[in-house]
C-alpha cells in the first residue's frame, strides 16, 4: 500500500511541476488546473495511506516536501504571474507570507500525534488553500463567470482583482496557521452520516453540470469556500 500511496503522492509532485512550468510559459488555465489535479492525487495518496494499519514516516515526509512545492510554491508563482505580471512589493510580502504559512502548518502537521486528531485538522489544509488560489486564477481568466452584480462597473474586474487577490492570499495564510478545527474525510463522514454517499452523488452530479455550462471553476471555488467557512456551522460536532 505504501507503494501505491507515494505513487500518487509522485503524480501529485508532478502536476505541481507542470503548473510551474506552465505558469512560467503563461499557460494559467493549464498551470491552474495542474493544480486542482495535484490536489485530486493528494487526496487519493491519503485515502491509501489509512488503508495500511502501518503508517509510514518516510510517506509523511514526502507528502509534506511534495505538498509545499504544489500547494505552496506553485500557486505562489502563478497567481504572481498572472495577476501581477512585474514586481510589487507588497504582493511579493503577501505571497511569501502565504508560502511560510503553509511551511509552518505542514511542519506543525508532521509533529502533532495522529491520535488526538483522528477526524480534524488544526488549520486550513495547505491542499485547500492551494485549489482556492488555483480556482480563483480560472474564474479570473474567464471573467464572464465573475457572478458581480449588473451595477457595478466593470473596471472593477481589472482595477480590483489584484487587491481581492492580496486579501485571499493573507486570509489563506492566517488560516492555514490558526487553530481553527478543519474536519478531515473521516469528520465529514461523521458530521453528514447516512447522508455521506448522497453527498458525494449530489457533488459529482453538480461538477458535472457545471462542466457542460463551462462553469467548473466557479463551482470548484464555491465548494472550497463553503469548506473553507464550514467550521463555523458544524462548530464542535466533530469528536477526537
Amino acid at each position: 500500500m505504501n507503494f501505491y500511496a507515494n505513487l500518487f503522492t509522485g503524480l501529485s509532485l508532478f502536476c505541481g511541476f507542470v503548473s510551474i512550468v506552465f505558469s512560467l510559459e503563461s499557460h494559467f488555465t493549464f498551470a491552474s488546473w495542474a493544480i486542482i489535479f495535484s490536489a485530486v492525487f493528494d487526496g487519493l495518496d491519503g485515502q491509501v495511506a489509512r488503508i495500511n494499519p502501518i503508517p509510514s514516516e518516510f510517506g509523511k515526509e514526502y507528502d509534506s516536501l511534495v505538498d509545499v512545492v504544489s500547494f505552496g510554491i506553485a500557486p505562489a508563482i502563478l497567481g504572481y504571474i498572472f495577476i501581477y505580471h512585474e514586481f510589487y512589493l507588497w504582493a511579493s510580502a503577501a505571497l511569501f507570507i502565504y508560502l511560510f504559512c503553509s511551511i509552518l502548518r505542514l511542519a506543525k502537521y508532521n509533529i502533532t500525534s495522529k491520535d488526538t486528531m483522528k477526524n480534524y485538522f488544526y488549520g486550513l489544509p495547505t491542499t485547500v488553500s492551494g485549489g482556492v488560489l488555483a480556482s480563483f486564477i480560472l474564474i479570473y481568466r474567464k471573467k464572464g463567470e465573475m457572478c458581480l452584480p449588473c451595477f457595478l462597473p466593470k473596471i472593477l474586474l481589472t482595477n480590483f482583482m489584484p487587491f481581492i487577490f492580496f486579501l485571499l492570499v493573507l486570509v489563506l495564510a492566517f488560516l492555514m496557521v490558526s487553530r481553527i478545527r478543519y474536519s478531515n474525510l473521516d469528520g465529514l463522514k461523521q458530521i453528514l452520516g447516512r447522508k455521506t454517499k448522497l453527498i458525494i452523488i449530489a457533488v459529482i452530479t453538480i461538477l458535472f453540470i457545471a462542466r457542460l455550462f463551462e462553469k467548473l471553476g466557479v463551482t470548484i471555488f464555491t465548494f472550497l469556500l463553503i469548506y473553507l467557512i464550514s467550521p463555523i456551522f458544524y462548530g464542535k460536532k466533530i469528536k477526537q
